[in-house]
């Protein structure tokens, strides 16, 4: 059992798909910062605030005695335009890969025909012939 399992653990689609998995998670944290360093601070500027920040609260919350607000409800519509913004430039950004790989394969060349020679029915002609002989 361990060394069917060592077997299928080495297998190139399976180690491809970890690389690929590992290099997507390092990936997203460069987005994640793109996003939150510089888009989110440019489309602040139109709005007049912090992207991020952004809510429509639904329920105002009351302060405690640590100056903490509790009991807030609150839609974060900003924080979801953020992870949106994102995703958009993770599917950007595979696509274009993608459409690159696909520019690099060698298109592949048909096949080539097989000779034409005899068809069956002259080579059994020719068979016959011979037969008579």
């Amino acid at each position: 059992m361990l060394k069917e399992f060592k077997e299928f653990a080495m297998k190139g689609n399976l180690v491809d798909i970890a690389v690929a998995f590992v290099m997507g998670a390092a990936f997203n944290k460069v987005v994640t910062s793109f996003t939150g360093g510089i888009v989110s601070p440019l489309v602040g500027l139109i709005f007049n605030a912090d992207f991020k920040d952004l809510k429509y609260t639904i329920k105002e919350g009351v302060a405690n005695d640590a100056g903490e607000i509790v009991g807030e409800v609150s839609v974060l519509y900003g924080d979801f335009i953020t992870n949106i913004i994102d995703f958009v430039i993770v599917a950007f950004v595979m696509f274009m890969i993608i459409k690159g790989i696909n520019r690099m394969k060698k298109k592949e060349e048909p096949a080539p025909e097989a000779p034409k020679g005899p068809s069956q029915e002259e080579l059994l002609a020719e068979i016959r012939d011979l037969l008579k002989k």
